[in-house]
């Protein structure tokens, strides 16, 4: 099996040459960004692997290569010599099954993506589940199992679990943020994992959440350093709405404001101009108190200022204690960055002996 020349993530000098007999054998050799960005346009849903059922469909992405991702991945694991400790304590042939285990309650994510893994190491591997992505799972639940050859599940063990666990944290966190945020919509930001922000954010729609832009590609968003390299908000807005006009593009814009009287900047701008802003954020303007509660005086006079004219997003001191408040104060969107770049992976196990690893997990409080 070989892997293409499909990942945008790597330098471009990068190389990487694996063979594992007999079950892994990966080679890479990036060309030119050129041609890398040629090549990497599919869609992040793309699997030759026919089995795999999306409960929650992953964001687009337009180079994004997820299949790319899964062999790096994998290929980061096997090395030069593939796993040996499977291949001297395993015999080739060896077939089980292995059960997921919850070791903690939360909501699971990465079932589609744990599919598409298995499919990739062994196409003959069969994935059963009780659960599907976004559903609740308990500490001490078995919620889906695999069976095949035993080499093979274990080969794609880790790497299924660390997609999962991370996705799972994700999911769990933005289900008890987004319930707490109505009605407000909770979003995450461009704070993610490198290479894994298509994944990050698929864990979040996943847990009710709804997704901020991809990238720098998919959505004007006018911040500090550039309105201060612009001189100004409204010189920053001017500058915008022209190269927009000039390039005949159709994207949402959004522009971050710091005090009430840049809100009033910007509202003064649209008014006097046809302009393509179509949110406004409003930046830290939830105020922390010495006793851990918030100050949302000023963010709920920001929004009456906008008046619904445009869409506001929250930023700044949002937590689980605090994004109920925020969420009160009228304004459409909420976004954490700490959904991502804070995340606590949730605890999943894969065993072979469910019944040895429920009776060591109860041992350690762990199941």
């Amino acid at each position: 099996m070989a892997m293409n020349s499909r990942m945008c993530c790597l330098p471009q000098a990068f190389h990487i040459t694996t063979s594992s007999k007999p079950f892994l054998s990966y080679s890479i050799k990036l060309q030119a960004q050129s041609q890398v960005r040629r090549v990497v346009k599919m869609s992040a849903t793309e699997t030759t692997n026919p089995r795999v059922s999306f409960a929650i469909k992953p964001p687009t992405h337009p180079t994004y290569d997820l299949k790319g991702i899964i062999k790096l991945a994998l290929a980061e694991d096997a090395g030069d010599h593939g796993d040996i400790t499977c291949l001297a304590t395993i015999p080739f042939d060896m077939e089980v099954e292995a059960y997921f285990l919850a070791k903690e309650d939360g909501v699971i994510a990465g079932i589609a993506l744990a599919e598409m893994i298995f499919y990739e190491v062994d196409p003959s591997l069969k994935v059963e589940w009780s659960k599907k992505d976004g559903d609740d799972i308990r500490k001490g639940v078995q919620f889906g199992k695999v069976h095949g050859r035993a080499h093979n599940i274990v080969v794609a063990e880790r790497v299924v679990l660390n997609f999962m666990q991370r996705m799972s944290g994700i999911a769990t966190l933005t289900k008890a943020m987004a319930d707490a945020a109505y009605p407000a919509y909770i979003l995450e930001t461009r704070k993610t994992a490198p290479c894994l922000r298509l994944l990050d954010k698929w864990a979040v729609l996943i847990g009710g959440g709804r997704n901020h832009r991809m990238g720098l590609f998919d959505m004007v968003m006018i911040k500090d350093n550039h309105i201060s390299a612009a001189g100004g908000v409204t010189n920053a807005l001017k500058a915008v709405d022209l190269y927009l006009e000039q390039r005949k593009l159709k994207v949402e814009v959004e522009v971050e404001t710091r005090t009430l009287d840049e809100v009033k900047e910007v509202l003064h701008y649209a008014s006097q101009t046809n302009t393509s802003l179509s949110r406004i954020m409003l930046d830290n303007m939830v105020l922390p108190l010495p006793n851990g509660d918030v100050d949302i005086s000023m963010l709920k006079e920001a929004v009456q200022l906008v008046n619904g004219k445009f869409e506001t997003e929250a930023s700044g001191n949002v937590t689980l204690d605090t994004v109920h408040k925020i969420g009160q104060s009228g304004v459409t969107y909420i976004s954490s960055g700490s959904l991502t770049h804070s995340v606590k992976a949730l605890d999943i196990s894969l065993k072979i002996d469910t019944e040895l690893a429920l009776k060591v997990g109860r041992r350690t409080g762990r199941a």
